[in-house]
């Protein structure tokens, strides 16, 4: 079977040592800006200043503190400010959280008709948007090249997707020098989340797309490979610089194009985080094992492929090694530092799910993941196997 598919990607990538100091290049002449970062570090490892050395001379104002799973409540107050200032860019400087609350505040300036988390509850069409150019501080979520964002919602106990082609940055910059100031914990964050990326594109069902299935287990190889030795020492540059580009390429549309997608352990660790607040790789890393052991039946030609072509698994029956192959994954999210058990966090399981069963009952979810694979009933089960 082949998939009709539509592959569109706009976004400038500037990508190497030293790419920062170019900034002026791509940004517009006589834009107005809305500088926009996180909750400090870029002040701690020089990248504010350079920024700041950069705007000298341009009209802009700056807007701090975007959390880790950004959160509309503070993300309204810089689009509040963006409107009062008449902003026609944002710059966004900082990794996947940063970009994404950015990507929101683009939207939400125009917006002006409703409450603009109508824009992601209520999944409205995004018609006009502030462009924007990004600074990519961390790699993980692939941001900095699609048109996707996840917004937290605390009134609601929401965290929810946003996708508009208008969300594409129109330039990113990823200046592989930033990565040396990273500590581990955000290293490994960030090898797991792109891991688990671009696992949801491809263990799925096989279907005859060859070259997306070889660009899927390009990366997933490259992350194990450079991730644990950029894992083990921060200094390695040329590690960097290929988990960097790893990231970038796990959610830019390419691997995903004419394939089935599923996306299921992104909806369960979603929910993790928004309920415990839970770093949102190590959510992935929590059910990824446990969702692909209950489903291994369904996902088995893809585990099966996974296992010979990635873990260079040959020998035993194919459920053998599709078990093996997951338990390959799982220990190497542990070799990260990174937990993988509900168990090693202070969870409440039954009160977990009770809520996140409930939350998808009032979304109107029912079945999830390719094909529908996944019932509401099921979450009950991957989380006992989780624990």
């Amino acid at each position: 079977m082949i998939n009709n598919y539509e592959l569109y990607n706009p976004t400038r990538l500037i990508f190497g040592e030293n790419r920062i100091e170019e900034l002026n290049q791509y940004l517009p002449e006589k834009a107005r800006i809305l500088f926009v970062y996180g909750q400090g570090s870029i002040k701690r490892n020089g990248i504010y200043n350079k920024v700041l050395n950069l705007l000298k001379g341009r009209e802009f104002i700056e807007f701090s503190g975007i959390e880790p799973n950004p959160v509309y409540e503070t993300l309204m107050k810089a689009v509040n400010l963006g409107r009062e200032n008449h902003i026609d860019f944002i710059l966004a400087v900082g990794g996947g959280s940063v970009i994404d609350g950015a990507k929101f505040i683009s939207a939400a300036i125009p917006f002006v008709d409703d409450d603009p988390w109508k824009l992601v509850s209520d999944h409205l069409e995004i018609i006009d948007s502030i462009p924007l150019g990004t600074i990519l501080t961390l790699p993980a979520t692939g941001s900095e090249m699609n048109r996707g964002a996840v917004i937290s919602n605390k009134v609601t106990g929401d965290k929810l997707a946003l996708i508009s082609e208008k969300l594409f940055p129109v330039f990113s910059i990823l200046d592989i020098s930033v990565l040396k100031s990273l500590p581990k914990r955000q290293i490994a964050n960030g090898i797991v989340d792109a891991f688990v990326h671009v696992t949801e594109q491809y263990i799925t069902y096989p279907i005859e797309a060859k070259l997306q299935d070889r660009f899927a287990e390009s990366i997933l190889l490259t992350l194990i490979e450079e991730g644990s030795k950029l894992y083990d020492n921060i200094e390695d540059i040329e590690a960097g610089s290929n988990v960097m580009f790893c990231a970038t390429m796990a959610l830019n549309g390419v691997i995903s194009s004419g394939v089935p997608t599923d996306w299921s352990i992104h909806m369960i660790g979603h929910e993790l985080t928004a309920l415990y607040n839970v770093d949102h790789a190590r959510s992935l890393a929590i059910i990824l094992p446990a969702l692909y052991s209950f489903k291994i039946n369904e996902k088995l030609q893809k585990l099966v492929q996974f296992a010979e072509r990635v873990w260079k698994i040959t020998k035993g029956s194919d459920i053998e090694k599709a078990s093996t192959a997951i338990k390959s994954t799982e220990n190497f999210f542990k070799s990260l530092g990174i937990p993988t058990k509900l168990s090693e966090y202070d969870i409440d399981l039954d009160y977990t799910i009770k809520s996140i069963i409930e939350k998808f009952e009032s979304r109107g979810i029912e079945y999830f993941g390719e094909n529908g694979i996944i019932s509401i009933k099921d979450i009950e089960d991957i989380l006992h196997r989780a624990n």
